[in-house]
């Protein structure tokens, strides 16, 4: 059974930082692409970024770039996301997501791509 828990939501002050972490467990095989999303209230979940861990390639949706950096530590199974320069824009529940091996390198933003999900943690931030 694979699990994804998300940690390190909370509440900052615009021009503040996070640090989410995603705990990978219960998988035999190394995910090729994981991401994050983040879904505000009323709105589409959305992709805002992508890893992927054999290469450390990155990708980031035009409205993070430049704030947020996607990181991974393999040895410990866990996806980070640090977010900079925070803005009361980027709050909402934020997920991390891994693609199945078949999916492999031709992994996007979009969520059918992905089969794995964490439960989300919170991120608000005020003005």
């Amino acid at each position: 059974q694979v699990q994804l828990v998300e940690s390190g939501g909370g509440s900052v002050q615009a021009g503040g930082s996070l640090r989410l972490s995603c705990a990978a467990s219960g998988y035999t095989y190394s995910f090729v692409c994981m991401s994050w999303f983040r879904q505000a209230p009323g709105k589409e979940r959305e992709g805002v970024a992508r890893i992927y861990t054999d290469s450390g390639s990155t990708y980031y949706a035009d409205s993070v770039k430049g704030r947020f950096t996607i990181s991974r530590d393999n040895a410990k199974n866990t996806l980070y996301l640090q977010m900079d320069s925070l803005k009361p824009e980027d709050a909402g529940a934020y997920y991390c997501a891994a693609a199945p091996p078949s999916v492999g390198l031709r992994c996007r933003f979009d969520l059918i791509d992905y089969r794995y999900w964490g439960q989300g943690t919170q991120v608000t931030v005020s003005s």
